[in-house]
């Protein structure tokens, strides 16, 4: 029907003076059918009829209450009408606009589709700037100074409505979704705004002035939403704890930003104040100190402490972590640790100095401290140590504390670079005096530690690589430059061995050349180094020259003292047999090939000692002539024996580990080659460590060189005999009384990981979780493991998520392992998980042990998780078992929108990566749960898990794992009594697309 015939009939009402009731009735009969009152402009019209003189028509603002109140026309097209009204001088208008108003600003809602409800949020955003606009108009009007007692009266009105809209949760949600949508729109009212806080400060009526201001007040703070959850009030938190002694036993060179940023997460999850936050940094670095083995572990931990922590603090400082100024919180937290005065004694007899003031000065020299509070605190702990026992021996007196020699390492590695960068050639003699002064005492761990904390390892192995490279290369020398070659080559290899058996083999690789040239000690350490957990072929070490290799053997078992130059007519490569006269300097030894020939040319020898045709003395007299110049043929010798002995039967192993023990064993004799025995001693830590599996394998004793130190440090502690499921509960147990995780713990973790496996080892301690019953254990197990877990966070993670979680879900038979407390535990684990590994999983955050541990085959979990919508996923299948419709489940094609769409496949996510992929099916599994007819613990379990996403996401981890979320699961989440509220809607739909904000309105205008 035409809009003038529906003028009419309202023109007709008012002539005839129907009442409320009776116009809607007859409205009703003369449009029986056709489109809805708000397409015809019922609202419009009305209002149009009603404000024609100066006042309004009573008689026609009835009908309109009444078709408010009968919901024949919507909020949002009465709120548009009002909206347009523009003169704002007609006061008994406007008033009667605003008492109008007043009937429903405070009950908004909207039951119909999403666009009704997006143009429910436009609607109110324009009828707030009408608000503002009309509140201006006013204060104009009283700087005016004309009829001031009626414009304060329209003013109190005005800021009455004002308030009464935008302080109600729901519509400030509403207003922030339509400050999105609307941009033009939300322009308008901040021009507003502006004027009307212009016009503020010219009002004479101070309690009036006041009123407004807190009026504008609230409309600007219509963006902040979500109010921040209060601050964590414990005083311990042993995640950051067990994460910072991971850190400094595991993961010494890893990317600083990476440890910065998981330190971040944790402390936005947990809500951990800052002050409280770098205490336990601090906390946990001096127990690290306190309880690392003597030796190399202690120099880690050490560098650790002293130069990583700091930079990582450094880090820190650039990140926004709470209101007060860093220095201050800095202050604060070394105010808290000078109280800790037995920890501080400890750790200052176990280095033999002031700790806490040489982190103080280094804290100064990067401006963590002002100079002020950093003498202050120095001062205080001075004064603490008069009153600390001390050890007074003269022994103790004349140790060089380690903290002062790593801190003037850290320079000393620098300096080496440059040297490193020099032209080998001009000065190799020069080098050589810089590499021996290196490998004398314990300077070499030194500044491998120093290089490590400092992230300038890979460069510093890189430039040994490079020195191995030149001293393979052959050009003119006499023999006192063969032998300078000889040994830049021997002490560059013992070095990279050193640095691969200590941090591990990653920060030797470099990335493939384009040129194809092949770098030797890279593709030796990766086809014949033994390592934990690597499997060997021995068989790798016959690619040479048999030639060659039977020239190699000859030689070895000459009587004839051997040489570093030789001169020969069928290959030109080996160590050599010949007088002390150099003849002919064109024929020199090739290094790396006689390491490539040494396995052969062992096996050689092997076979015919098995064989009797070489006495033990013939054979020891060999391998007098492998270790006795060159110690790095003796580590290529040992490193194939020992790949072979673990392809020996039990008989036939006793040879093999008498050469072993031969090789061991230095020589020390008069015409060996310089810094022999410094070498030595880098060999048998060498040797000892790749021996170390084998001989517990075999059950063999060998006496290494170094037997009088320590024993390697975190080696075999797994029982022989006890089952590793038992290992694992009985060390989860204990931290779990101790509160915390020590290094040892750490490591026997690692191992069980790797021997377990990810499923097993993640699986067996969420049994353990589980079982906890109070809930003081249950949120401390879950701490504990969340720091535990980042040990290899991205395959747990999967496992978690991808397996163990859907498992549990899935079968009504586990439902009551998912009570409270232990399954709202979980749910917090899950969350605290989900969003680490999404936060780091495209960094490549990988330890070194991380990557020798099997990965998950995506194939495994494309087959489980298929991409399209087709057909229901496997988990969903195992869902729909436990259904008694199970038409819930059927294939999202069949509904108005596909429930499985989410925010990241709109972000184009890569949804063949095993971590995304996992996500979004963990998310289609919830939200079949939610839309299921049974209810049971694992729906509370959806709703703690969910809570926990919203809880992390107040502390500034938006847009992680909720892209994954379906939009059609908000609106069965809502549902739920503990997620109906406004500022959990918006926390977890994705505002930034339309849709998310047509879904978001849709979910808030019902509440």
């Amino acid at each position: 029907m035409k809009v003038v015939n529906l003028r009419q009939a309202i023109l007709q009402a008012w002539k005839e003076r129907w009442t409320d009731y009776q116009w809607a009735i007859n409205m009703k009969k003369l449009f029986p059918k056709g489109p809805t009152w708000d397409l015809l402009g019922l609202s419009d019209h009305l209002l149009e009829q009603a404000l024609v003189g100066p006042s309004p028509n009573p008689l026609i603002m009835s009908y309109l209450k009444y078709a408010i109140s009968s919901q024949m026309v919507s909020y949002a097209s009465v709120m548009s009408a009002i909206a347009k009204f523009e003169d704002y001088s007609r006061e008994l208008c406007v008033k009667a606009l605003l008492e109008l108003m007043d009937m429903f600003c405070d009950r908004l809602s909207c039951h119909g589709k999403a666009e009704e409800c997006i143009s429910l949020c436009r609607s109110l955003l324009s009828t707030l700037a009408w608000l503002l606009r009309c509140a201006a108009y006013c204060t104009e009007k009283l700087k005016e100074g004309s009829d001031g007692t009626y414009g304060e009266e329209q003013l109190e009105l005005c800021m009455n409505q004002i308030e009464k809209t935008v302080s109600k949760r729901k519509n400030r949600a509403l207003l922030h979704i339509a400050r999105l949508e609307e941009q033009v729109t939300w322009t308008n009212l901040e021009q507003a705004l502006i004027k009307l806080t212009e016009n503020q400060n010219k009002i004479s009526n101070q309690q009036l002035r006041l009123r407004l201001e807190e009026c504008i007040g609230l409309v600007k703070s219509i963006p902040i939403i979500t109010a921040q959850s209060e601050q964590n009030t414990k005083m311990e938190f042993p995640t950051v704890h067990t994460l910072i002694m991971l850190e400094g036993t595991l993961n010494l060179t890893s990317d600083t930003q990476s440890l910065v940023e998981q330190l971040i997460m944790v402390k936005r999850m947990q809500r951990i104040p800052s002050p409280l936050f770098l205490l336990e940094i601090w906390k946990a670095c001096f127990v690290g100190l306190i309880e690392s083995p003597e030796g190399t572990e202690e120099l880690k931990w050490t560098a650790f402490t002293f130069l990583k922590i700091p930079q990582a603090l450094l880090k820190l400082k650039k990140c926004p972590l709470g209101d007060k100024d860093f220095a201050e919180d800095v202050n604060t937290a070394f105010e808290f640790l000078l109280k800790l005065t037995p920890l501080l004694d400890k750790a200052d007899q176990r280095c033999n100095c002031d700790c806490v003031s040489l982190l103080l000065q280094e804290c100064g020299k990067l401006g963590l401290l002002s100079e002020s509070n950093m003498k202050n605190l120095v001062n205080k702990r001075t004064a603490d140590r008069e009153l600390a026992p001390r050890l007074k021996s003269a022994e103790n007196a004349s140790i060089q504390p380690n903290p002062g020699l790593i801190l003037r390492a850290e320079p000393t590695v620098t300096n080496i670079l440059k040297t490193m960068d020099a032209d080998h050639s001009k000065s190799p003699e020069g080098l050589l005096g810089v590499l021996g002064h290196m490998l004398s005492g314990k300077s070499l761990d030194l500044l491998l530690a120093a290089a490590a904390a400092t992230g300038k390892l890979k460069s510093f192995a890189r430039k040994f690589v490079k020195l191995n490279e030149f001293a393979k290369h052959i050009s003119g020398e006499g023999s006192k430059a063969a032998s300078v070659r000889a040994l830049l080559f021997d002490i560059s290899f013992l070095m990279l061995c050193h640095v691969a058996q200590t941090y591990g083999s990653d920060v030797i690789l470099s990335e493939p050349s384009t040129s194809g040239e092949v770098v030797f000690f890279e593709t030796w350490m990766l086809t014949c180094m033994p390592e934990e957990g690597k499997i060997l072929n021995p068989e790798q070490g016959f690619r040479a020259d048999p030639t060659k290799v039977e020239s190699l053997v000859a030689h070895l078992n000459s009587s004839t003292e051997m040489k570093l130059v030789y001169v020969a007519t069928c290959f030109c490569f080996a160590v050599i047999l010949f007088d002390d006269y150099f003849q002919d300097a064109e024929c020199q030894v090739k290094w790396h090939e006689v390491c490539s020939c040494t396995p052969a040319a062992i096996l050689e020898v092997l076979n015919a000692w098995e064989h009797g045709l070489l006495t033990f003395e013939a054979v020891q007299k060999i391998t007098d002539n492998i270790k006795g110049k060159i110690c790095s043929m003796a580590i290529c010798a040992v490193a194939w024996l020992v790949a072979h002995v673990r392809m020996l039967g039990l008989e036939e192993r006793e040879k093999p580990l008498q050469m072993i023990c031969q090789l061991v064993t230095p020589l020390y004799a008069e015409n060996t080659l310089q810094f022999y025995n410094e070498r030595v001693v880098i060999m048998s830590l060498i040797l000892e460590q790749m021996c170390a599996d084998v001989l517990q394998q075999t059950a063999t004793s060998i006496k290494f060189p170094s037997a009088n130190l320590d024993p390697i440090p975190y080696r075999n502690l797994l029982p022989v005999k006890k089952p590793i499921k038992e290992v694992l509960i009985t060390n989860f147990n204990d931290i779990l009384n101790k509160g915390w995780v020590d290094s040892r713990s750490i490591h026997v973790f690692e191992a069980l990981l790797h021997m377990g496996g990810v499923y097993w080892f993640c699986n067996n301690l969420i049994k353990e979780l589980l079982k906890e019953t109070r809930r003081e254990h249950c949120y401390k197990a879950v701490e504990l493991l969340h720091s535990v877990f980042c040990l290899d966070m991205q395959q747990i993670t999967l496992g978690l998520l991808g397996h163990i979680l859907p498992g549990l879900l899935t079968n009504s038979l586990k439902w009551q392992m998912l009570m409270d407390p232990p399954g709202r535990a979980l749910a917090k684990l899950s969350v605290w998980c989900a969003l680490s590994a999404h936060s780091s999983h495209n960094k490549n955050q990988a330890t070194a042990k991380q990557r020798k541990r099997h990965r998950e085959d995506i194939e495994d979990y494309i087959n489980l998780f298929p991409l399209d919508d087709s057909q229901p996923s496997k988990l969903l299948r195992l869902l729909s078992s436990n259904e008694e419709d199970p038409n819930i489940l059927s294939s999202p094609g069949d509904r108005t929108m596909s429930s499985s769409l989410s925010a990241s496949q709109l972000h184009n996510i890569n949804m063949r990566d095993p971590l995304n992929r996992v996500l979004a099916n963990l998310f289609l599994l919830i939200s079949s749960i939610l839309s299921s007819k049974v209810a049971g613990p694992h729906t509370q379990f959806v709703q703690w898990f969910m809570e926990e996403c919203v809880e992390c996401l107040d502390q500034g981890s938006r847009g992680s794992v909720l892209q994954f979320m379906p939009f059609t699961m908000v609106s069965e989440l809502v549902k739920l009594p503990a997620m109906s509220k406004p500022k959990t809607v918006l926390a977890i739909t994705d505002l930034g697309l339309p849709l998310g904000r047509r879904v978001a309105a849709k979910a808030i205008a019902a509440l």
